[in-house]
């Protein structure tokens, strides 16, 4: 929110210095941003004349010009088209910095010939982005003058961040509310206007229909035989001394109560509007040319302003270029309503329009000031343009929001720790427009119309703190430091997650738990329950299903910036429906390119599934059972599930091509995904292992070649040879696999024997090695090679 300090004066009586209207701004959590002073960078700049202009001896394009300054003449040489006897401009003299380049002017020579200031274009006064030739000045201007003090930039902008429940702050009469109350000045509060209307031919053969439900307040009159034309100076340089454009003295009008009093404004022009204005939700695939000269369509429930042939206005948000006010315009309809804020932004933001109606609106403007806004812009329009204002045409009511609060001044220092007196309390309260009733122990607080977000006594108490300064609440210390709650197993396990990945060398983020519907729909999709009614963007409108889209997004733009190992991981929820049964606490990474930067040590090797498959395990920290069915982002013949049981604890691998593609990423990518909340939790709380007992006898191994049918996975037959003899077999390995053709196979197993209290005997092999086979053919229907 942008504004001058003279705008704010004309609201705000203070004598108040700058420095201190900025700290108390941010003291009341209006965060100054900015402040610019464009006259302390055009100062040096004056309005000269050009006396005499004739061509340079030595250059076709050049002219030697005789300038006058108001003190003096000099001799200036000027290569702008324009240049011309008798003309004013804009003169900077040598030792002035110039704003446009940051250079100060220096006594030239061009040529032969000497030069002595120079003569600017709106562009190197960053007045402009394009200018053709060098300024030309009134000519009634004094020479002499200063050309910020001419054009009325010899005042200070201010730029603040508004928090989205002060959108009564959009307006400067907010922002003078605020430091009144805070002790800065006096308000002066705008007068309440009220207009002679008069019986204008037509008025009553015109209709309005209203859907409530869509608009609750809608108010509009005609005023007729107007004159448009620019704007007066003094409205014209207000609005742009805050960046707006001026367009004509109708259209600057309403943007002037929009910037001035948080009151939105649209005016028709009442020739182009056919039949009758009906305000109501639009139908799924209704078309809308706006005033930006581009055509919208529209979604079913979008609010809109129409008459007889169509929409003519998307209501609160922009107007339409059938019924835009020109130089031609003479009779105007002149609207303010309440729009419902939500619905607001529900229409715009899939639209992509943001304008500075929509800004205000989202955040819900005053309700009791339709009327009222009504009233004051007719008379502005009246003073300014003339005609005739015809009768006010009503719909529906301004809406009330807020409920008297029971509040108890002694909750001030309980809740906020900073002691208050009632009567301060209550003079605060009232400074900020709130009606307060009673006294003692406790009183009652109406919140004014403009402040929806007030609801409970806690809101009182900010209110109450801000103004009377969060610096004065005292700091003490903590008498005896309470003990901190320990962890529960769930919340130990996350940090140690963190932990052993960054121990593997991965870097934690942390993302967005939206994304987009199309890389929703790369990862299995979301129900219509995960759609966000209210969606920040439209790129992070749905609840992800998946943690690995915004780091496949992350590494992307590592690899556009050159970087060769990316390795990212991320601890944090994943939804499949909106339950609590539906959220997962997940554990998930991902490794692009190489799998470390190469050095003199180590020659750099592409990242592999695994890779991926030892961050899997890291984060489980148990034996798990394999599976190759997996997900659709993953490569069908590089992945793997890693099961507990039936329970699925996770899944590992390289993504599937098409993931790679659809992300732009630099190939190989192998990631990694484990269901946190699925793992068991340990059964001892202590982390002490077992005792290690060792065998002093000699181990005996034995391999076995078991021909099996191609679908047979190795891990059936390695966990068919560990249960042939728990006590004495150690180990069972897979040292081997051979393609037989005709769908079979050859597996390679190695099986370690070991007693704990005796040797070996040839029989007690023997017996082992018989159960082995019995149990690999029993489970594998397989044959011993």
């Amino acid at each position: 929110m942008k504004f001058t300090l003279s705008w704010l004066r004309d609201h705000l009586e203070t004598t108040a210095p700058l420095d201190t209207i900025l700290d108390t701004l941010t003291a009341l959590g209006l965060t100054v941003e900015s402040v610019e002073n464009k006259a302390e960078a055009l100062a040096p700049f004056t309005v000269c004349l050009i006396e005499e202009a004739e061509r340079h001896p030595n250059a076709d394009r050049l002219q030697v010009c005789k300038v006058n300054t108001g003190t003096e003449v000099i001799q200036v040489v000027c290569g702008a088209s324009n240049a011309r006897k008798g003309l004013k401009t804009v003169l900077g003299r040598p030792g002035v910095v110039i704003p446009s380049t940051g250079q100060a002017l220096k006594v030239g020579n061009v040529r032969g010939v000497d030069s002595f200031g120079m003569m600017c274009s709106a562009t190197e006064l960053l007045l402009g982005t394009e200018s053709e030739g060098i300024v030309e000045v009134e000519p009634n201007a004094p020479l002499g003058e200063s050309y910020a003090k001419l054009l009325g930039l010899d005042d200070v902008l201010i730029d603040i961040d508004i928090t989205p429940n002060r959108g009564d702050c959009l307006g400067v009469l907010g922002i003078a509310r605020d430091l009144a109350a805070a002790g800065l000045g006096k308000l002066h509060p705008p007068s309440l206007a009220v207009i002679r209307h008069s019986d204008l031919a037509g008025c009553d053969t015109v209709t309005l229909q209203c859907d409530t439900g869509v608009c609750p307040h809608f108010t509009g009159r005609i005023i007729r035989n107007v004159k448009n034309g620019p704007s007066p100076e003094g409205l014209r340089k207000k609005l742009q001394s805050v960046g707006l454009k001026s367009i004509s003295t109708l259209v600057d009008i309403t943007n002037f109560f929009s910037h001035d009093r948080a009151r939105p404004l649209h005016v028709f022009d009442w020739d182009k509007i056919k039949g009758n204005i009906t305000i109501r939700a639009s139908q799924e695939g209704e078309s809308f040319e706006a005033l930006d000269d581009k055509t919208y369509t529209l979604k079913e429930g979008s609010t809109v302003i129409c008459d007889d042939t169509g929409i003519i206005s998307l209501a609160g948000i922009m107007g339409g270029k059938s019924t835009g006010c020109d130089e031609t315009t003479t009779n105007v309809f002149l609207e303010a309503a309440f729009f419902d804020p939500i619905q607001i932004a529900m229409t715009a933001r899939p639209l992509g329009i943001i304008s500075d109606a929509r800004s205000r609106f989202e955040r819900g403007v005053d309700p009791a000031s339709t009327l009222p806004g009504l009233e004051a812009a007719t008379k502005m329009i009246l003073e300014l343009c003339g005609g005739e204002a015809g009768d006010i045409m009503e719909a529906g009511a301004a809406p009330s929001f807020n409920t008297p609060i029971r509040f108890r001044p002694e909750r001030v220092e309980s809740l906020g720790g900073l002691k208050v007196a009632p009567q301060r309390a209550a003079e605060i309260l009232t400074s900020l427009g709130f009606e307060v009733t009673g006294s003692g122990e406790a009183f009652t607080a109406l919140p004014p119309s403009w402040r929806f977000d007030i609801e409970r006594e806690a809101d009182l108490v900010e209110e109450i703190l801000r103004v009377e300064g969060y610096d004065k609440i005292p700091s003490i210390p903590y008498g005896v430091r309470p003990e901190a709650k320990p962890l529960s197993p769930l919340q130990t396990r996350r940090f140690r997650v963190r932990d052993r990945l960054a121990g593997r060398g991965m870097t934690e983020v942390v993302t967005w738990s939206f994304i987009s519907p199309k890389e929703a729909d790369l990862f299995g999709g979301v129900p219509e329950s995960l759609v966000l009614l209210n969606p920040i963007s439209q790129d992070l409108s749905v609840m992800r299903p998946s943690l690995l889209p915004h780091l496949l997004s992350a590494v992307a733009r590592n690899q556009n910036r050159g970087a060769d190992a990316v390795s990212l991981f991320e601890v944090g929820p994943q939804y499949t429906n909106p339950t609590p049964e539906g959220q997962h606490m997940m554990a998930a990474g991902v490794r692009a390119g190489v799998f470390q930067e190469g050095n003199w040590t180590q020659k750099t090797r592409p990242v592999d599934l695994y890779d991926a498959k030892g961050d899997a395990l890291a984060v489980i920290e148990m034996e798990a059972q394999g599976d190759r069915a997996t997900p659709s982002w993953y490569h069908p013949g590089r992945s793997a599930t890693l099961k507990l049981g039936k329970e699925v604890l996770g899944y590992f691998g390289e993504l599937h091509p098409r993931i790679v593609k659809a992300f732009d990423l630099k190939g190989p990518v192998v990631g990694f995904e484990i269901f946190i909340d699925r793992l068991p939790l340990p059964k001892k709380k202590t982390t002490a292992k077992s005792k290690l007992i060792l065998s002093p006898y000699q181990a005996v191994e034995r391999d076995f070649s078991l021909v099996v049918e191609n679908a047979v996975a190795a891990e059936i037959a390695l966990k068919a040879a560990q249960k042939a003899d728990p006590v004495l077999i150690q180990d069972v390995t897979l040292f081997d696999v051979f393609d037989l053709g005709d769908g079979k196979k050859a597996l390679g197993i190695r099986v370690t024997l070991q007693a704990q209290d005796h040797t070996l005997t040839d029989g007690e092999i023997q017996d082992v090695c018989e159960k082995v086979v019995a149990s690999l053919t029993r489970a594998t229907e397989g044959v011993l090679r």
